[in-house]
């Protein structure tokens, strides 16, 4: 069927539901003549005449009745999906994939998903953590979670958590045979556990800052992860220092399991964001995640 056909249908059944062209045409909102011409059409493509007119009233033919039976269950069972549509507008849905780092994903991501996706079932929430720079759209990403620091200019930056604090940390076994560290350059001596961030960038860089000095300090050890589990656990086994979130290894310096250092190094700086690339009108359903994660100071 031609589009040129269903418009045409829609105006026969317009006529022969208010038998008249004058109210038929006045709903659809154009002319009477112009509708006119409409039925004309369809008759003619048709082969039969559908509607007889006179002075007073409009009544569908024999073939306009049979044509009508057909007709009205058949648009109005369109209308009605149309309608359902409508709740879609109304219920959020899809999917939403975010890159992220795996300390937000633990700390800041699934608290909140956790609770986001009970309230919204027809939302479902992808999650993959690395410690790549991703392009979102290359990537099919919708948004990002990184540290404020590391955001792009170009993209909007929604701050989800607090400033965000650094521990260099070490086991009591590793400080019987090394002394403390009280510089960042002397961590060139010991023996560090590296953070992999990826092929292309390599090691994690340590950074530091008091006052106007902003050293980087790139440090070597016997083992590096991709997984800052993994370097929480070489670190208490003694198998050198760390450079952890301070919450992530707040109980274990607490418990005496890690001791930290360098600690008037590791000023706050700006903490996790979500970032993602101007959107005149994103979908209800990222909106409604950007405001759940949006962080709120107390």
């Amino acid at each position: 069927m031609r589009r040129d056909d269903m418009a045409d249908l829609t105006a026969f059944l317009a006529v022969a539901e208010a038998r008249s062209f004058t109210r038929a045409a006045a709903d659809m909102g154009i002319s009477q003549s112009a509708l006119s011409q409409v039925i004309r059409r369809l008759e003619e493509r048709l082969g039969l005449r559908l509607l007889t007119r006179t002075t007073r009233s409009v009544a569908p033919t024999e073939a306009g009745e049979r044509l009508l039976e057909t007709l009205a269950p058949a648009l109005g069972e369109i209308d009605a999906r149309v309608a359902a549509l409508g709740e879609l507008r109304d219920k959020p849905s899809g999917t939403i994939r975010i890159t992220s780092v795996e300390h937000a994903t633990e700390t800041i991501l699934w608290p909140v998903l956790r609770r986001f996706v009970e309230t919204y079932p027809d939302v479902k929430v992808e999650v993959v953590s690395n410690y790549e720079l991703t392009d979102l759209a290359t990537e099919g990403f919708d948004a990002g979670v990184r540290l404020g620091e590391h955001v792009d200019k170009d993209m909007i930056a929604v701050r989800i958590a607090p400033d965000f604090r650094a521990a260099v940390v070490g086991a009591p076994s590793y400080f019987e045979d090394n002394p403390r560290p009280k510089l960042p350059q002397d961590l060139v001596r010991h023996s560090c556990i590296n953070l992999r961030l990826s092929a292309a960038r390599g090691h994690y860089i340590w950074e530091f800052q008091k006052g106007r000095r902003h050293p980087k300090v790139r440090v070597d050890g016997p083992v590096a992860f991709n997984a800052i589990i993994m370097l929480r656990r070489a670190a208490i086994d003694g198998a050198g220092l760390a450079n952890l979130p301070e919450d992530f290894v707040a109980n274990d310096i607490a418990e005496g399991r890690l001791v930290r250092v360098l600690e008037d190094w590791c000023p706050p700086q700006p903490g996790y964001h979500l970032y993602y690339p101007s959107r005149r009108q994103p979908p209800q359903a990222f909106a409604l995640l950007v405001e759940a994660l949006r962080h709120r100071t107390r």
